[in-house]
Formats: structure tokens, sequence, C-alpha cells
């Protein structure tokens, strides 16, 4: 047991790290049920369209996320390393690799949302009207898609200052920008202090918004301190990265690119699955959905824990610290989701009357929400599995594990079950979340036998 537990110097480096994280995602998940809830308060056809729209724009969001990652790895590396130039040419690379990801996602969804939303509105069901439901989905979209730049700007900024160790001013932007969102919202969907009642276009006005708000606090702040971060005063002096160290961050980008587009579009594939049984059970998945995004708030601050102070630790070439570092996080991440877990499924029976829908859907909502409770120990564990390999640079056994496995296991699975039998919503959930265990024992064995704690990263002088 003592290889699982640190000691009280472990865990003060530990929270420093993880709780302004969790504190970031914890009211960024907070605001987007806020968000959830205040139009599921307005109809069943509104929720479900955000919903729709929602399982699109996340594809972009993890694009993005995949994309800066591969050069965060070495960012947190270059940290450690306390090399100031290489930061600056990883900062460069998110920014291409973001203008790409953007100027593709934007001609896509704008030149076939009604094609893409239209996917999840083909069911036999007659419960919600599709119609309704496809013209409040292109509505929300469209004024999202105004968003993509300002949102992703603020991420490259971000995620570089986490990879340094600077968690607290991301939280910071994070704050002002939900709050932002908060007042907006309940401004502009209820039409308050005079304003119309705009409804969903104003849920997306809003969230555009603060969109602006998080990029403008974060970057300010950034150059502000420039004598600290001393990578950003040359980091927009030309978009030039080395030749060499370009190639070996786009080997180590692009297997997690693909496999967050992968994955992504593997999780709106399995929502899809879901709205076959209806636009009450893409609802219902959509309240849970909201929740789980909640209860996953440990997981994915244990995840960017990993990647901050397990990257530093090989980038100083301390293989074997890493190694202890990384076996604590994962413990303490499926320790917390037990305990989260336990607390979300007593609570979920309460959670969803706060919705103004039809029974049914809250019903569909609490068995689903039950259902990621008990799952949630192990979706922390592939979920630290996942940035364990990823932080060590290796990103091609990282796809193999995450994007590979959805496409051949996951996807198949829930198209089968959905097409080919009469399962409710609720059974065929829960059929489909279970090939998380399989997912599971898989990623131990990569860990066990995958040699992933490497030192990536030499000093930059070009």
């Amino acid at each position: 047991m003592r290889k699982f537990i640190g000691d009280k110097t472990f865990y003060k480096t530990m929270f420093a790290v993880a709780v302004p994280l969790m504190l970031q995602n914890a009211i960024t998940s907070f605001v987007a049920m806020l968000d959830n809830i205040m139009v599921g308060r307005v109809g069943t056809e509104q929720m479900a369209g955000v919903a729709i729209a929602n399982q699109l724009l996340f594809i972009y969001q993890l694009l993005i996320f995949g994309g800066i990652s591969g050069a965060g790895i070495y960012t947190s590396q270059f940290h450690g390393l306390k090399d100031h130039k290489g930061i600056a040419y990883s900062f460069r690379f998110k920014l291409i690799i973001f203008g790409v990801v953007a100027a593709v996602a934007t001609s896509v969804l704008l030149g076939f949302d009604t094609e893409l939303i239209g996917l999840y509105l083909r069911s036999s069901s007659s419960k919600g009207d599709p119609v309704l439901t496809l013209g409040y989905a292109k509505e929300y979209m469209r004024i999202m898609l105004i968003g993509f730049v300002p949102f992703s700007l603020a991420q490259v900024y971000a995620s570089t200052l986490r990879e340094m160790k600077q968690t607290l001013l991301p939280m910071i932007s994070g704050v002002l920008a939900v709050i932002v969102n908060v007042v907006l919202n309940y401004i502009l969907i209820f039409g308050k202090l005079g304003f119309p009642v705009l409804g969903v276009n104003g849920a997306a006005i809003a969230t555009m918004i603060s969109r602006f708000v998080e990029l403008a606090v974060v970057a300010v702040w950034t150059h502000a301190n420039s004598k600290k971060y001393l990578f950003i005063k040359t980091a927009y002096k030309s978009l030039a990265v080395p030749k060499k160290l370009a190639g070996k961050i786009t080997v180590t980008s692009l297997p997690l690119l693909v496999n967050e587009g992968i994955w992504s579009v593997g999780m709106a594939i399995l929502a899809q699955c879901y709205s076959y049984r209806g636009i009450y059970a893409m609802a219902g998945y959509n309240i849970a959905n909201t929740m789980m995004q909640v209860s996953m708030l440990c997981c994915f601050a244990m995840g960017n824990a990993i990647t901050i102070l397990v990257g530093n630790k090989l980038g100083s070439g301390d293989i074997e610290g890493a190694k202890d570092t990384d076996r604590k996080l994962i413990a303490f991440a499926v320790v917390s989701g037990i305990a989260i877990g336990a607390l979300f499924a007593g609570i979920a029976p309460i959670f969803t009357q706060i919705y103004k829908t039809q029974e049914e859907v809250r019903t569909i909502a609490k068995f689903i929400i039950i259902i990621n409770s008990v799952i949630l120990p192990i979706h922390s564990y592939n979920h630290c599995a996942y940035f364990t390999l990823r932080c060590g640079g290796k990103t091609f056994i990282t796809f193999l594990f995450d994007g590979l496995y959805t496409l051949v296991i996951n996807v198949p699975l829930a198209f089968a079950v959905s097409r080919f039998t009469a399962l409710d919503i609720i059974p065929l959930y829960l059929v489909c979340q279970s090939a998380e265990v399989l997912k599971a024992i898989i990623g131990s064995l990569f860990l066990k036998f995958g040699n992933w704690a490497n030192t990536i990263v030499s000093k930059q002088t070009a």
C-alpha cells in the first residue's frame, strides 16, 4: 500500500496543482449544468437541440485539445529543463494547429449543419418534434461558431501556463468567464432587464461572449508578466519552429490529434445511437451527461496533474520519481471516483426533478446518472492511464488505447445494440458503458509493460 499512498509533501504538491484545476473544472461544469437547466426550463425540444449541437461542437473542442496536447508534452518537459526558448517554440506550434483546425471545422459545420444534426433525428419514436429540434440546434450552433477563435486561443495560453505549473491564473480566467456566462444566460434566455426573450439563442450568445472574456484575462495577464514567463517575449516574433523540433512535435502530436478526432466522433456516434430511442432519450441523456461532467471533475484534474507533475519529472530526467508520482496520482483518482460516484448516485433522483420536462425524461436521466456513478472509478483509471501514456511521449500507444478502442469496440457495440435489439435506452446505455471494464484491463497492461516513462526533450539553442 505504501507504493500507492504518498507522504504529506507529496499531497501538498499534488493539491497545489490539482485543486485550482478541480475548482476550474467544478465551476465550468456547474455553469454548464446551470446552462442546461435554464435551457431545459424552456422546453424539451430546445434542450435536445442544444444537446445535439454540443455533441458536434465537442468534436472541435477535442480536436483542439488533442492538437495542442502533443506540443504540451514538450512544454511540460521544457519547463522541467528550464528552457524558455523551447517553450516559445511549442507555443507557436499550438497556434499553427489551432488555426488549421478552426478553419476546417468552421467550414464543415457551416456547410453541413443540417445533415449532421439530422443524424440525431432519425428515430421511429413519435415523442418530441424533430423539426423544432433541428431549428433550435442550427440556431445555437451558428452563434457558437463565432466563439471558436477566442476559445481556442484561450486554450493555447491556459494550457501553456498550466504546463509551467501556473494553474491559478487559468482558473481565475475561467471563473470570470463562467460568471459572465451565468449572468448573461439568465438575462438573455429569459429576457430580463429589458432584454427580449432569446431562449436558445440567448444561451449561445452568453457562452460566446464568455469565451472572449476568458481569452482577454489569460492573454493580458501573460503578456503583463513577461519577465516571469520569458517565452512570451519571443512567441509572436514569427511562427517559425526549428525543423527538427517541429518534426518531433508533429510525430508526437499527430496520433493525439487523430486520437481525439476519432474519440470525439466516436462519442458523437454513441450519442446518435442513444438518440435512436427518440428525442426523450436524447433529452434524458443530455441531463445525465451534464451531471457526469461534474462527477468527472476530479479525474479531469488528476489527468492534468499527471501531465504537469509527471511530465516535469521526466523532463528533469527523474524516471523513477515520475513512475512513483504517477502511481500515487492514479490511486488517488480511483479512490476519489468511488466516493464521488456514491454521492452522485444518491442525489440523482433529486437532481432530475429540477428540470421542467416530462417524467419519462427524468426517469431516463436518473438511471443513466446511477450507471455513470457506478462506473466512475473505472472511468477515472482509464482517464489517468491515457494521460500517463501521453506524458511519456507514447502517443501511438495512446491512440491504440483510446481512439482505436473507441472505433473497434465502443462504436460497433453501440451500433449493434441500438439497431438490432429492442433494448430500451437504459439497458442499452448499460451495455455500452460495460466496455470500459475491458479498456481498464488493457490500460493496466500498457502501463505495466509499455515502457511509457521517457525524457523526450533536449535544450533548444537555435
